[in-house]
């Protein structure tokens, strides 16, 4: 058996993004017993959790298929922590902007699709949304590279000492689809501001390349960049781009944006009008995180054709070609490791015409994405608050929190001399076992 879809048919679209979605479902392990909601097992770190969780609830929205609103909603719920903001306490060992970013664009989504509101006592989709831009907005640094957000939230974290484009995208991203949602200009500003800040860093070129990342030193101007360009950094901007178009009635300076960036895009990124990764595909060194970029980049092309739609002539065909690709890439039978139907697990190659063996979250999620997006001219364009978005917003979201580690009483005259008396009694203990030892 393998994936069959006939492009352009929106009831064969449905039923093989059905087939596709049922495989990486049973990636989740989740809500089985004992198991934390929201979480993928090993390999799989926590941000691409958020990302397949945001995939999901616009695969609810664009197939009408409601069967997995429940695990989507327990998963987003659990991981936003008590305090409402998707920094659960566990994750803090590695947890970045760009983690963060996922799992609020996700919040973002199901505000924008109308996906069922929670109840009203948890955290609401569109607060998720405004406690991470409002971290984001307080982490903002001006006083090292003139601006722009650390990859990483806390000092000791590999990565701190690096500000890369997909943070900062997350941000913008979120940014400009609050500002679509809500109508506040704030949201605006910001966006603008750190799309400045990109340009200014040298991290998006006149000629719109769009960079990876600089290294942090101490002088407002940051020379050390890594030039590497993914996918996934082109993808997030554009569709926050495409997102400020529209806040701005069309503007000039926003659509020249978006009109170089998706040029850059499908320059960079497509082959025979075929999505790949092109940095690391075709010498087979994608690593499990850069395998899953080009889903993304395929869900921003999408979003960026409803919000900007001059350009749907042009993105659309390259939706339809690299779904049929992926499709044809959908036609694994592994012998372990895939719990999907037999013959419909999807590969990481599009441009070769068959399953290559690669199996995964990552490989699932893009075939996913490819097949499911071609049915965007099929659905409204996102929600806002004034035309049926139900989500409640909250603007101080994220501000008012309990620290996020636990703070230790001040140390007493009684606890110094107890602990005196302590090291004592150990350092007379290792003499007296020393000696022991030796008569």
């Amino acid at each position: 058996m393998a994936i069959e879809v006939v492009i352009g048919d929106a009831g064969s679209t449905k039923s093989a993004a059905s087939t596709i979605a049922f495989g990486l479902m049973k990636f989740y392990t989740g809500n089985n017993t004992g198991d934390v909601p929201g979480n993928l097992p090993d390999p799989y770190f926590w941000w691409e959790a958020g990302a397949m969780f945001g995939t999901m609830i616009d695969y609810t929205a664009l197939t009408g298929d409601n069967s997995y609103v429940e695990p989507i909603m327990q998963a987003l719920l659990h991981q936003a922590s008590d305090t409402r903001d998707f920094m659960p306490p566990n994750q803090t060992r590695t947890l970045g902007n760009d983690d963060q970013g996922f799992w609020a664009m996700a919040a973002m989504s199901a505000a924008e699709n109308r996906f069922p509101d929670p109840p009203p006592d948890q955290a609401q989709w569109l607060a998720l949304a405004q406690a991470a831009f409002n971290q984001w907005a307080s982490r903002w640094d001006e006083e090292t590279c003139g601006g722009g957000l650390r990859w990483q939230i806390f000092t000791f974290n590999t990565g701190f000492t690096y500000k890369n484009s997909i943070s900062n995208g997350c941000f913008f991203n979120v940014a400009s689809r609050l500002a679509r949602f809500t109508g506040n200009q704030t949201y605006a500003d910001w966006a603008a501001k750190i799309w400045a800040w990109e340009e200014k860093a040298g991290l998006i070129t006149p000629e719109f390349d769009v960079y990876d990342g600089v290294g942090v030193v101490n002088s407002t101007v940051c020379p050390d960049t890594d030039t590497i360009q993914w996918s996934y950094n082109h993808g997030i901007f554009l569709a926050g781009a495409a997102t400020m178009y529209s806040v701005t009635n069309g503007s000039d300076v926003w659509q020249r944006r978006v009109s170089g960036l998706l040029e850059s895009t499908v320059k960079l990124f497509y082959k025979d009008n075929i999505l790949y990764e092109q940095f690391c595909e075709d010498r087979e060194f994608c690593n499990q995180d850069q395998q899953s970029f080009k889903g993304y980049l395929t869900r921003w092309l999408a979003s960026t054709s409803q919000l900007a739609p001059f350009t749907f002539d042009r993105i659309y065909p390259l939706l339809q070609s690299s779904a049929g690709a992926a499709a044809r890439a959908c036609s694994g039978s592994p012998a372990s490791g895939f719990a999907g139907i037999p013959g419909t697990a999807c590969g990481f190659k599009w441009t070769t015409g068959a399953f290559d063996g690669l199996i995964g979250v990552s490989e699932q999620m893009n075939a996913l994405s490819a097949v499911m997006y071609t049915l965007v001219d099929k659905v409204s364009a996102p929600a806002t608050a004034d035309n049926g978005g139900t989500s409640q917003g909250d603007a101080g979201a994220g501000l008012n929190l309990n620290p996020l580690f636990p703070q230790l009483a001040p140390i007493t005259i009684r606890d110094k001399v107890a602990a005196g008396f302590v090291t004592t009694a150990i350092a007379l203990g290792v003499v007296g076992g020393s000696a022991f030892v030796m008569f």
